[in-house]
C-alpha cells in the first residue's frame, strides 16, 4: 500500500492494525475468533453469515465500496478538481489511504485529534475544515511542521480575534514554518462559522498579513451550510466565494504563494461546486480547486441516497449504500411486532431510522426481501420492528437493515468487516473516534 509523505512509523502503524488482537473491543466478531490477529481472522475468509459472527454486526460491501472510491476519483478527474474526502466520516486510516491511492490530494479533517490520528498513519496533506485556536493542538502543529518539511496542512480563518490567538500561541511555540489559513466565507446570516462579509473577509486577511506565524493561502467555505440552499442560492454563494479569491489575489495578497487555495464541497451540492469552480477566471497563479465530499465513501440508504448530486446528474453515474447492519429477531410478541438486538448504540438514526431490506431465516435458506417490516423505533439495544400480514419473521431471523448518515454509523464500530457479495469477508477497517 502506497503511502502518501508522512511521518516517519505511518507505514508502520498501518502494518499494525493487522496485528492487532481480536478480543472483547471489538463487537460482532466471532467469538471462537479471539486471540487471532486481524489479519489472521482477514485470511480465513470466514463467511459473515455462517462463519460465527455474532449480531449485531455491521458490513461494508467490498464491492460497492470500491465503487464508489473509482466513482469519485473519476468524476473529480473529469471536472478539474482536487479531491481532499473529508475523513471525519470514517475516521479510518485503511480507507484515507484507499482514497489516496484513487487520487485523493489529501484528507480533509475537522478537528486537532483527527489530525493527529492521520499524521499517525503517514497522512501528509491535511485540510482542516475549520478554525484552530487551541494553544497546545497549535503546539503540537507547529512541532509537527517543523519536523517534517513535506507535511502540508492548511487550515480555516474566520476573524482577527482567531487570527490573534493562532499568532500567540506559534509564536511562544518557537513555530519555524508558518501555518497557511484560508479565509473562510461564511454561507449567511445564521449559517455555521465563516466571515459574515467580504469586508469582514479582508479585515482577517489583513491580520494574517501582519503576523510571522500564518500565510494566506486562499479562501474556502461550505455551501451546504447555505440558508434554504437550493441550486440558485448555492451557485450564487459559490460565485461570491470565487469572486472574494479573484478580489484578493488583484490586491497581490497571495505574493509568494505556488499556488492558490479555492475549497468547498459537501456531500450534497458537489455539482454546484464543479460548475462554478469551472469559471475561475485566470488568477496570477495556478489554482488548488479542492473538493471535500467525504460521504461518498460508504453513501447511504437514506439521507445521501436523496441529496446526492448524481441524481441530478444521472449520466455521471451513481453511488452505491456500501453499509448493511446485520440484527437477529430475539422477540415476536405479537403478529404486528417483533423486536431486533440492534439499536441506538449500534445504528445511526440521527437523520432516518434504519431500514429493513433483507431477511436470512435462522435455519437457512435464501435471503429473501424485508417485505411488510419496517423500523418504527430504536431504544439502546433493540430496534422495534412493525410488522405487517405479509411479512415473514420469526424468532432467531436476520434482519438487514439500511442506515441513513454515515458519519453516525462510522462512529459506533471500531472493527468493521467489509465482505464481498456472497458474505466472503475479506477485510476489517479499523476506525479511530
Amino acid at each position: 500500500m502506497a503511502l502518501d509523505n508522512g511521518p516517519a512509523g505511518g507505514r508502520e502503524a498501518l502494518a499494525e492494525l493487522a496485528g492487532e488482537r481480536v478480543d472483547h473491543r471489538f463487537k460482532g466478531l466471532p467469538p471462537d475468533a479471539y486471540g487471532l490477529t486481524v489479519a489472521e481472522l482477514a485470511g480465513q475468509r470466514r463467511n459473515l453469515f455462517t462463519g460465527g459472527f455474532a449480531t449485531p454486526v455491521l458490513a461494508l460491501s467490498a464491492e460497492r465500496l470500491e465503487h464508489n472510491l473509482k466513482l469519485m476519483e473519476t468524476y473529480a478527474a473529469r471536472h478539474g478538481l482536487a479531491f481532499a474526502p473529508h475523513g471525519k466520516t470514517s475516521m479510518a486510516p485503511q480507507l484515507f489511504h484507499r482514497q489516496i491511492e484513487h487520487g485523493a490530494w489529501g484528507i480533509t479533517l475537522a478537528v486537532p485529534h483527527q489530525v493527529w490520528v492521520a499524521r499517525a498513519f503517514g497522512i501528509g496533506r491535511i485540510f482542516l475544515a475549520n478554525e484552530l485556536v487551541d494553544a497546545a493542538a497549535l503546539r503540537r502543529l507547529a512541532a509537527e511542521l517543523d519536523a517534517d518539511p513535506d507535511f502540508r496542512f492548511v487550515c480555516y480563518v474566520d476573524s482577527v480575534r482567531g487570527v490573534e490567538l493562532m499568532d500567540a500561541a506559534l509564536t511562544a511555540a518557537g513555530a519555524a514554518r508558518p501555518v497557511d489559513v484560508v479565509v473562510e466565507l461564511g454561507a449567511g446570516e445564521g449559517a455555521r462559522t465563516g466571515a459574515r462579509t467580504e469586508a469582514d473577509c479582508a479585515a482577517v486577511a489583513d491580520a494574517v498579513a501582519g503576523t510571522r506565524t500564518l500565510r494566506l493561502a486562499g479562501v474556502a467555505g461550505y455551501e451546504g451550510e447555505v440558508p434554504d440552499a437550493d441550486p440558485e442560492r448555492v451557485h450564487a454563494w459559490l460565485r461570491r466565494l470565487v469572486a472574494l479569491v479573484a478580489d484578493f489575489d488583484k490586491a497581490g495578497r497571495f505574493e509568494g504563494l505556488e499556488e492558490i487555495v479555492l475549497s468547498a464541497g459537501g456531500s450534497a451540492w458537489f455539482d454546484a461546486v464543479a460548475d462554478v469552480f469551472a469559471e475561475v477566471p485566470g488568477l496570477s497563479l495556478p489554482v488548488l480547486k479542492l473538493l471535500r465530499s467525504g460521504a461518498y465513501v460508504s453513501h447511504d440508504d437514506g439521507h445521501y441516497r436523496e441529496v446526492t448530486p448524481f441524481n441530478r446528474v444521472p449520466a455521471e453515474g451513481a453511488l452505491e449504500p456500501a453499509f448493511r447492519l446485520w440484527t437477529q429477531v430475539v422477540s415476536r410478541p405479537s403478529p404486528e411486532q417483533a423486536f431486533a438486538n440492534a439499536g441506538k448504540r449500534d445504528a445511526a438514526y440521527d437523520l432516518d431510522l434504519p431500514f429493513a431490506q433483507a431477511v436470512r431465516p435462522a435455519g437457512g435458506g435464501p435471503e429473501r426481501p424485508a417485505a411488510g417490516i419496517a423500523v418504527s423505533g430504536l431504544s439502546d439495544q433493540h430496534a422495534w420492528l412493525r410488522t405487517g400480514p405479509e411479512a415473514e419473521l420469526e424468532v432467531g431471523d436476520w434482519v438487514g437493515l439500511g442506515l441513513s448518515h454515515p458519519c453516525t454509523s462510522f462512529d459506533k464500530w471500531q472493527l468493521i468487516p467489509v465482505a464481498e457479495a456472497d458474505g466472503t469477508v475479506v477485510d476489517y477497517i479499523r476506525t479511530f473516534f
